[in-house]
């Protein structure tokens, strides 16, 4: 089974409390995992980001939600207690508790959780925003608007005159640390006839070992053969490592052979190139930022 709405956490979380003793968020991961049957594979589901098993952030924004609505209050970083509030609900001997519940009853609680709009996915499917915390929805949100600018950066690369790509390619290289000066990377590199580049650069700085780089603005996937050419040319440029860059993609057929030989050949795909223009900032800018922050219970314990 896939992990819970985060609304389905509200009442376990009020019955684990219910004892009227402080408990912390590390204790309710634990006690709501076993009430929810959630196996292994479950708990190690993470949110989009990555960075946060997703059980243990709906544990913590079903606190919070259930903190606004005065059932919980927090008695110090990630520690809850439930209210008298709390006990009322519990009493009702309800079956389940979301946010509907939640704002017909608490007006505070409507406040705080205002309507939202319907939020569409890249796989053009309506989400009801009500079933995801802020966490989701701001992650939702930034992958979304992620994968429409690597598709619109990837369609600018196709367009755009082929020195375009010779540039970011040497852009690239740089940026991520390999090539030594913009300088060296460009000298390095050549057009090829096929709107391709091709190339021999630094792998340091001071150019203690080289690599092989070949990146063709191709629309067709890249076979095997190309790769086994790719590899024998390494044995002419004395380089015992590749990098093959492409604007479509690869074939299977190509990705089995690479991870069979003895070379070590790398392979960027159209969506591993623009996954990295946008990680170094090539061909994109910064348009807006936003700081997030969160309550420090360190200093109100302080003294």
């Amino acid at each position: 089974m896939a992990v819970p709405s985060f609304q389905s956490y509200f009442l376990p979380i009020l019955k684990f409390l219910s004892d009227g003793k402080e408990h912390t968020l590390r204790e309710a991961y634990i006690v709501i995992a076993e009430i929810m049957k959630l196996n292994d594979e479950d708990l190690n589901e993470m949110v989009p980001s990555g960075t946060q098993r997703k059980h243990n952030n709906r544990v913590s924004w079903a606190g919070t939600y259930l903190k606004k609505a005065g059932l919980l209050e927090s008695t110090g970083r990630g520690k809850y207690r439930i209210t008298s509030e709390g006990k009322k609900v519990l009493e009702l001997k309800l079956d389940n508790i979301d946010n509907r519940f939640l704002k017909s009853r608490y007006p505070r609680f409507k406040d705080f959780h205002e309507v939202k709009p319907k939020l569409e996915t890249d796989k053009s499917e309506e989400i009801i925003t009500e079933e995801l915390n802020p966490d989701e929805l701001i992650e939702i949100t930034y992958q979304k608007m992620h994968n429409d600018l690597a598709i619109e950066l990837l369609e600018a690369v196709k367009k755009y005159h082929p020195s375009l790509f010779e540039q970011l390619v040497v852009d690239l290289i740089v940026a991520m640390g390999y090539g030594g000066s913009r300088k060296d990377a460009g000298e390095a590199t050549q057009r090829t006839s096929d709107e391709g580049i091709d190339g021999l650069i630094k792998e340091d700085k001071l150019g203690l070992d080289v690599v092989y780089i070949q990146a063709k603005r191709w629309e067709n996937s890249v076979g095997r053969p190309e790769l086994q050419k790719f590899a024998g040319s390494l044995e002419g440029k004395r380089a015992k490592k590749g990098i093959f860059i492409t604007t479509s993609s690869f074939s299977k057929g190509a990705v089995d052979y690479v991870s069979r030989i003895e070379k070590k050949i790398v392979l960027i795909d159209g969506e591993k190139l623009t996954d990295l223009m946008i990680d170094h900032n090539i061909g994109v800018s910064e348009y807006k930022r936003f700081e997030l922050k969160k309550i420090d219970w360190e200093y109100f314990n302080e003294g």
